[in-house]
């Protein structure tokens, strides 16, 4: 963003002359002046891509959820589940909106050459996908038998579109799609005179969501963690003598994350980390009934806290992968530790709201 703003503020002219110095460096002024034009041209062009593909390598700021669900909600009343359903909606909207749009389909430059920013949007996308999941099959029903709701129903799949696809149906269209039938449920869900759409704000459907949550967060905490390699005992089938598996596995394993894609899991975990946190701040609002009567309040602020210090600003141009008690530093393992905290976090909260 700063980047961005400087470039607008100088001008373009310091780009001609550098452009134009560049292209005298490489072709002799006695050449056809089409050919300095056309260089200086492709340079120019070269700049402002370089600088617009920064521009657009910007995460989106933390949100106040309290402050949007009011604007999304427009003067209707606040009711329970409001605050969790408005987060949903506005975070499918910076998803979409923010500067760029959705660029993990892109296929023009400087779209196709970003992969962070992508990375980023499928870890925001998979906390959406399982937000609406534990939307439409807990939150909005009273008991297991009970009918779902029509517009929850048809939201829910429209976001599970290939992330990446280029062709119809595309990903941008699907997912604002689903965004208005969320709209259509909030809409329903704050008509006080007409109670056919409903949030119930109960302990074990927080549970329902915090056990997808719960697995999510530890499958990332491995990933960022095997940055650095390291050979683990299986534990596949530990604790069920019983127990069987498709096909047989080495009794220890070698896992390590790719150099190539240790960057774009850190990126993934910081889309999952900036979406989670606010969708755990909105739970804290309409859950704040269940969570006060188990003493789990503090539990989730914590949790909070932690995603909170995984989306401190990253002063480093590139994300370094040294070794864990090496020279350099490690983003990931720091982004691991972060990651891990919450999670246990998630657990020991998920063993408060179990308890009568």
């Amino acid at each position: 963003m700063r980047f961005w703003r400087r470039i607008k503020t100088v001008g373009q002219k310091p780009f001609l002359d550098a452009a134009e110095k560049i292209a005298d460096g490489y072709v002799d002024n006695q050449r056809p002046a089409y050919l300095r034009y056309g260089l200086t041209t492709l340079v120019v062009i070269g700049l402002l891509l370089l600088g617009l593909g920064w521009y657009w390598s910007d995460e989106p700021d933390l949100f106040d959820v309290s402050t949007e669900t009011e604007k999304v909600l427009a003067g209707k009343s606040l009711v329970v589940g409001a605050t969790t359903t408005a987060t949903l909606i506005h975070t499918i909207e910076v998803l979409l909106q923010k500067p760029g749009g959705y660029l993990s389909n892109d296929m023009m430059p400087p779209g196709v050459w970003l992969d962070n920013i992508p990375s980023w949007e499928f870890g925001v996308l998979v906390q959406i996908r399982d937000l609406s999941k534990a939307n439409r099959e807990a939150f909005s029903r009273s008991q297991s038998q009970s009918t779902e709701d029509r517009d929850l129903a048809v939201a829910e799949p429209r976001l599970h579109i290939d992330h990446s696809r280029w062709a119809v149906p595309w990903p941008e269209s699907e997912y604002a799609e689903g965004q208005q039938y969320f709209r259509r449920y909030l809409e329903r869900l704050a008509d006080t005179q007409a109670p056919d759409a409903q949030f119930f704000a109960r302990a074990d459907n927080l549970r329902y969501w915090l056990s997808t949550v719960e697995t999510r967060l530890g499958s990332l905490s491995q990933r960022l963690s095997a940055s650095v390699g390291q050979r683990r005992i299986n534990t596949d089938l530990a604790g069920d003598a019983a127990g069987r598996q498709s096909t047989q596995s080495a009794q220890e394993i070698e896992v390590k994350t790719s150099w190539f894609e240790i960057d774009n899991v850190f990126y993934e975990a910081r889309g999952t980390t900036w979406a989670l946190l606010h969708f755990l701040k909105a739970v804290e609002v309409d859950f704040a009934d269940v969570l006060n009567r188990k003493n789990a309040i503090t539990s989730l602020q914590q949790i909070i806290r932690e995603l909170e210090m995984s989306q401190q600003p990253v002063n480093a141009p590139v994300i370094v992968n040294g070794e864990g008690f090496g020279l350099l530093a490690n983003h990931s393992l720091v982004m691991a530790s972060y990651i891990s905290r919450a999670n246990a976090a998630i657990i020991d909260l998920r063993e408060l709201l179990s308890q009568g």
